[in-house]
Protein backbone atom coordinates (compact mmCIF):
# COMPACT_ATOMS: atom_id res chain seq x y z
CA UNK A 1 0.00 0.00 0.00
CA UNK A 2 0.91 3.47 -0.51
CA UNK A 3 0.08 6.93 0.25
CA UNK A 4 -1.51 9.64 -1.97
CA UNK A 5 0.41 12.57 -2.94
CA UNK A 6 -1.66 15.62 -3.29
CA UNK A 7 -3.42 18.02 -1.29
CA UNK A 8 -7.22 19.24 -0.10
CA UNK A 9 -8.99 20.90 2.25
CA UNK A 10 -7.33 20.63 6.06
CA UNK A 11 -9.85 17.44 7.82
CA UNK A 12 -9.24 16.44 11.36
CA UNK A 13 -7.36 13.16 11.37
CA UNK A 14 -8.68 10.40 14.10
CA UNK A 15 -6.38 9.43 17.01
CA UNK A 16 -3.41 7.13 16.12
CA UNK A 17 -3.22 3.98 18.48
CA UNK A 18 0.54 3.72 19.26
CA UNK A 19 2.25 0.33 18.19
CA UNK A 20 5.05 -0.86 18.82
CA UNK A 21 8.37 1.45 17.49
CA UNK A 22 11.22 0.03 15.46
CA UNK A 23 14.42 1.89 13.93
CA UNK A 24 15.95 0.28 11.51
CA UNK A 25 18.82 1.28 8.73
CA UNK A 26 18.91 1.49 4.80
CA UNK A 27 20.80 -1.78 3.78
CA UNK A 28 20.04 -1.28 -0.15
CA UNK A 29 17.97 -0.24 -2.20
CA UNK A 30 16.44 -1.55 -6.44
CA UNK A 31 14.84 0.33 -9.09
CA UNK A 32 12.24 -2.24 -9.88
CA UNK A 33 11.01 -0.16 -12.61
CA UNK A 34 10.66 3.28 -13.50
CA UNK A 35 7.60 3.70 -10.65
CA UNK A 36 9.31 1.36 -8.34
CA UNK A 37 11.93 1.43 -5.43
CA UNK A 38 12.32 -1.16 -3.05
CA UNK A 39 13.95 -0.41 0.23
CA UNK A 40 15.76 -3.22 1.97
CA UNK A 41 16.10 -2.42 5.80
CA UNK A 42 17.65 -4.09 8.92
CA UNK A 43 19.49 -3.77 12.07
CA UNK A 44 18.95 -5.46 15.31
CA UNK A 45 15.50 -3.62 16.58
CA UNK A 46 14.15 -6.17 14.01
CA UNK A 47 14.66 -8.86 16.52
CA UNK A 48 11.89 -7.67 18.52
CA UNK A 49 9.29 -7.59 15.45
CA UNK A 50 6.26 -9.88 15.70
CA UNK A 51 5.11 -11.07 11.81
CA UNK A 52 1.57 -11.21 11.41
CA UNK A 53 0.22 -14.26 9.93
CA UNK A 54 -1.26 -12.34 6.94
CA UNK A 55 0.01 -11.42 3.52
CA UNK A 56 -0.93 -7.71 3.34
CA UNK A 57 1.15 -6.72 6.24
CA UNK A 58 2.00 -3.03 6.79
CA UNK A 59 3.67 -0.79 9.29
CA UNK A 60 3.61 2.97 9.45
CA UNK A 61 6.63 4.71 8.35
CA UNK A 62 7.26 8.07 10.47
CA UNK A 63 9.26 10.35 8.43
CA UNK A 64 10.81 13.27 10.65
CA UNK A 65 10.39 16.66 9.68
CA UNK A 66 13.49 18.80 8.00
CA UNK A 67 14.17 21.76 10.14
CA UNK A 68 12.84 20.65 13.15
CA UNK A 69 14.77 18.89 16.04
CA UNK A 70 13.63 15.67 17.95
CA UNK A 71 15.61 14.35 21.43
CA UNK A 72 17.37 11.27 20.09
CA UNK A 73 16.57 8.64 20.43
CA UNK A 74 13.38 9.46 18.47
CA UNK A 75 10.46 8.03 20.19
CA UNK A 76 7.81 9.10 17.72
CA UNK A 77 4.80 8.21 19.99
CA UNK A 78 6.64 9.82 23.42
CA UNK A 79 6.96 13.16 21.34
CA UNK A 80 3.81 14.27 20.86
CA UNK A 81 3.12 14.63 24.48
CA UNK A 82 5.74 17.29 24.18
CA UNK A 83 6.07 18.77 20.99
CA UNK A 84 3.04 20.54 19.13
CA UNK A 85 0.92 18.79 16.26
CA UNK A 86 2.77 20.23 13.67
CA UNK A 87 5.91 18.90 14.16
CA UNK A 88 5.41 15.58 14.54
CA UNK A 89 6.71 12.84 12.38
CA UNK A 90 4.35 12.88 8.85
CA UNK A 91 2.87 9.43 9.00
CA UNK A 92 3.04 7.00 5.24
CA UNK A 93 1.51 3.26 5.47
CA UNK A 94 3.06 0.83 3.41
CA UNK A 95 2.97 -2.92 2.61
CA UNK A 96 5.79 -4.99 3.77
CA UNK A 97 6.76 -7.26 1.09
CA UNK A 98 9.13 -9.42 2.73
CA UNK A 99 10.46 -9.89 5.91
CA UNK A 100 13.57 -12.04 7.04
CA UNK A 101 14.12 -12.36 10.84
CA UNK A 102 17.03 -14.60 10.51
CA UNK A 103 19.00 -12.45 8.27
CA UNK A 104 17.31 -9.32 10.27
CA UNK A 105 16.26 -7.49 6.90
CA UNK A 106 12.76 -6.13 5.99
CA UNK A 107 11.77 -5.35 2.86
CA UNK A 108 9.09 -2.27 1.44
CA UNK A 109 8.02 -1.16 -2.39
CA UNK A 110 7.86 2.23 -2.79
CA UNK A 111 5.55 3.70 -5.97
CA UNK A 112 7.54 6.52 -6.80
CA UNK A 113 6.01 9.66 -9.72
CA UNK A 114 9.11 12.05 -9.81
CA UNK A 115 9.07 14.48 -6.79
CA UNK A 116 5.41 14.17 -5.80
CA UNK A 117 4.63 13.22 -2.76
CA UNK A 118 6.90 12.05 0.75
CA UNK A 119 7.67 8.73 0.90
CA UNK A 120 8.67 8.22 -2.77
CA UNK A 121 11.24 10.84 -3.41
CA UNK A 122 12.59 10.10 0.05
CA UNK A 123 13.13 6.06 -1.03
CA UNK A 124 14.50 7.46 -4.45
CA UNK A 125 16.71 9.10 -2.72
CA UNK A 126 17.27 6.76 -0.23
CA UNK A 127 21.09 4.88 0.57
CA UNK A 128 22.46 2.91 2.99
CA UNK A 129 23.18 3.90 6.49
CA UNK A 130 20.07 6.45 6.30
CA UNK A 131 17.16 6.02 9.27
CA UNK A 132 13.99 4.76 9.10
CA UNK A 133 11.54 4.38 11.98
CA UNK A 134 8.21 2.72 11.65
CA UNK A 135 5.60 1.02 14.02
CA UNK A 136 3.20 -2.07 13.76
CA UNK A 137 2.73 -4.29 12.45
CA UNK A 138 -1.04 -4.55 11.04
CA UNK A 139 -2.74 -6.58 8.77
CA UNK A 140 -5.31 -9.37 8.34
CA UNK A 141 -5.80 -10.91 5.08
CA UNK A 142 -4.63 -14.11 4.17
CA UNK A 143 -5.80 -16.27 0.71
CA UNK A 144 -8.43 -18.80 1.79
CA UNK A 145 -6.84 -22.16 0.95
CA UNK A 146 -10.82 -23.39 0.71
CA UNK A 147 -12.00 -20.97 -1.94
CA UNK A 148 -12.51 -22.77 -5.52
CA UNK A 149 -10.16 -19.57 -7.05
CA UNK A 150 -8.84 -16.94 -6.29
CA UNK A 151 -9.53 -13.28 -7.43
CA UNK A 152 -6.65 -10.15 -7.19
CA UNK A 153 -6.96 -7.13 -8.39
CA UNK A 154 -5.18 -3.83 -7.72
CA UNK A 155 -2.98 -0.45 -9.12
CA UNK A 156 0.81 -0.39 -8.18
CA UNK A 157 -0.06 0.33 -4.60
CA UNK A 158 -1.36 -2.92 -4.07
CA UNK A 159 1.21 -5.13 -6.40
CA UNK A 160 3.57 -5.47 -3.00
CA UNK A 161 0.54 -7.21 -0.70
CA UNK A 162 -0.70 -9.16 -3.89
CA UNK A 163 2.74 -10.89 -4.98
CA UNK A 164 2.82 -11.65 -1.80
CA UNK A 165 -0.30 -13.47 -1.72
CA UNK A 166 0.55 -14.88 -4.78
CA UNK A 167 3.60 -16.48 -3.25
CA UNK A 168 1.41 -17.76 -0.33
CA UNK A 169 -0.74 -19.53 -2.57
CA UNK A 170 -0.82 -23.36 -2.88
CA UNK A 171 0.58 -24.64 -5.77
CA UNK A 172 -2.75 -26.16 -7.15
CA UNK A 173 -4.61 -22.94 -7.10
CA UNK A 174 -6.67 -21.05 -9.62
CA UNK A 175 -7.51 -17.70 -10.09
CA UNK A 176 -7.25 -14.28 -12.07
CA UNK A 177 -4.93 -11.70 -11.11
CA UNK A 178 -5.19 -7.89 -12.75
CA UNK A 179 -2.89 -5.21 -11.78
CA UNK A 180 -3.49 -1.91 -13.00
CA UNK A 181 0.33 0.38 -13.84
CA UNK A 182 1.46 2.81 -15.89
CA UNK A 183 3.53 1.40 -18.80
CA UNK A 184 4.32 -2.25 -19.73
CA UNK A 185 7.80 -1.04 -18.56
CA UNK A 186 6.37 -1.27 -14.97
CA UNK A 187 5.47 -5.28 -15.21
CA UNK A 188 7.47 -7.34 -12.53
CA UNK A 189 8.29 -10.81 -12.48
CA UNK A 190 6.00 -12.85 -9.95
CA UNK A 191 5.97 -16.06 -8.75
CA UNK A 192 2.82 -18.16 -8.77
CA UNK A 193 0.82 -20.94 -9.68
CA UNK A 194 0.77 -22.30 -12.62
CA UNK A 195 -3.13 -21.99 -13.08
CA UNK A 196 -3.26 -18.82 -11.75
CA UNK A 197 -3.59 -16.16 -14.70
CA UNK A 198 -1.96 -12.89 -14.81
CA UNK A 199 -3.05 -9.56 -17.04
CA UNK A 200 -1.40 -6.57 -16.85
CA UNK A 201 -3.70 -3.32 -17.47
CA UNK A 202 -1.29 -0.04 -18.61
CA UNK A 203 -2.78 3.53 -17.78
CA UNK A 204 -0.62 5.06 -20.09
CA UNK A 205 -0.80 8.19 -19.37
CA UNK A 206 -4.73 8.04 -18.47
CA UNK A 207 -5.89 8.40 -14.64
CA UNK A 208 -7.91 5.85 -13.11
CA UNK A 209 -11.14 8.51 -12.88
CA UNK A 210 -10.67 9.00 -16.40
CA UNK A 211 -10.62 5.27 -17.89
CA UNK A 212 -11.92 2.90 -15.24
CA UNK A 213 -9.25 0.21 -16.63
CA UNK A 214 -9.22 -2.06 -13.76
CA UNK A 215 -13.13 -2.48 -13.49
CA UNK A 216 -13.22 -3.06 -17.14
CA UNK A 217 -10.68 -5.64 -16.69
CA UNK A 218 -12.19 -7.35 -13.92
CA UNK A 219 -15.75 -6.94 -15.04
CA UNK A 220 -15.07 -7.84 -18.67
CA UNK A 221 -12.83 -10.80 -17.53
CA UNK A 222 -13.27 -14.99 -17.01
CA UNK A 223 -15.37 -15.84 -14.33
CA UNK A 224 -15.14 -19.40 -13.46
CA UNK A 225 -17.66 -21.16 -11.52
CA UNK A 226 -17.03 -22.52 -7.92
CA UNK A 227 -16.69 -20.40 -5.04
CA UNK A 228 -14.21 -17.40 -5.29
CA UNK A 229 -11.68 -15.79 -2.60
CA UNK A 230 -11.23 -11.57 -3.74
CA UNK A 231 -8.42 -9.62 -3.06
CA UNK A 232 -9.22 -5.93 -4.37
CA UNK A 233 -7.42 -2.98 -3.34
CA UNK A 234 -6.13 0.75 -4.72
CA UNK A 235 -7.28 3.79 -4.96
CA UNK A 236 -10.38 4.82 -3.27
CA UNK A 237 -12.93 5.76 -6.24
CA UNK A 238 -11.79 2.55 -8.52
CA UNK A 239 -12.69 -0.03 -5.21
CA UNK A 240 -16.07 1.79 -5.40
CA UNK A 241 -16.63 1.12 -8.66
CA UNK A 242 -15.11 -2.73 -7.79
CA UNK A 243 -17.03 -2.96 -4.94
CA UNK A 244 -20.50 -2.68 -6.97
CA UNK A 245 -19.50 -5.03 -10.10
CA UNK A 246 -18.32 -7.50 -6.84
CA UNK A 247 -20.89 -7.62 -4.67
CA UNK A 248 -23.86 -6.27 -6.79
CA UNK A 249 -23.27 -7.49 -9.87
CA UNK A 250 -21.58 -10.95 -9.56
CA UNK A 251 -23.64 -11.24 -6.25
CA UNK A 252 -20.77 -12.40 -4.11
CA UNK A 253 -20.77 -12.58 -0.17
CA UNK A 254 -18.74 -9.46 1.80
CA UNK A 255 -17.09 -12.70 3.15
CA UNK A 256 -15.46 -13.36 0.21
CA UNK A 257 -14.17 -10.25 -0.44
CA UNK A 258 -11.34 -7.93 1.03
CA UNK A 259 -11.65 -4.83 -0.84
CA UNK A 260 -10.22 -1.52 0.77
CA UNK A 261 -9.04 2.03 -0.48
CA UNK A 262 -4.82 2.59 -0.10
CA UNK A 263 -5.20 5.85 -0.91
CA UNK A 264 -7.14 8.53 -2.51
CA UNK A 265 -6.55 10.69 -5.65
CA UNK A 266 -6.35 14.51 -4.41
CA UNK A 267 -5.77 13.54 -0.62
CA UNK A 268 -2.52 13.37 1.40
CA UNK A 269 -2.79 10.25 3.25
CA UNK A 270 -3.73 12.46 6.72
CA UNK A 271 -6.71 13.58 4.69
CA UNK A 272 -7.63 10.50 3.48
CA UNK A 273 -7.22 8.16 6.94
CA UNK A 274 -9.71 11.13 8.39
CA UNK A 275 -12.43 10.44 5.32
CA UNK A 276 -12.60 6.98 6.25
CA UNK A 277 -15.18 7.58 8.61
CA UNK A 278 -17.11 9.84 6.50
CA UNK A 279 -19.70 9.13 3.62
CA UNK A 280 -16.83 9.77 1.02
CA UNK A 281 -14.21 7.53 2.61
CA UNK A 282 -16.60 4.55 3.11
CA UNK A 283 -16.34 1.78 0.73
CA UNK A 284 -18.19 -1.69 2.54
Amino acid sequence: MTSAKTESSPVVAPAVKPRTQFTLRVLRTERLGPNMVRIVAGGPGLAEFTAKDATDMYVKIHFLQPGVEYAEPVDVFALRETMPREHWPITRTYTVRWISLAAQELAIDFVVHGDAGLAGPWAAAAAPGDRIIFSGPGGAYKPNTDADWHLFAGDASALPAIAASLEALPAEARGHVYLEVETAADIQPLEKPDAVELTWVFRNGTTTDEGSLLRDAVTNGPWPAGRVDAFVHGERECMKQLRDVLLKQRGLERSQVSLSGYWARGRTEDFFQAEKKQPIGKIL
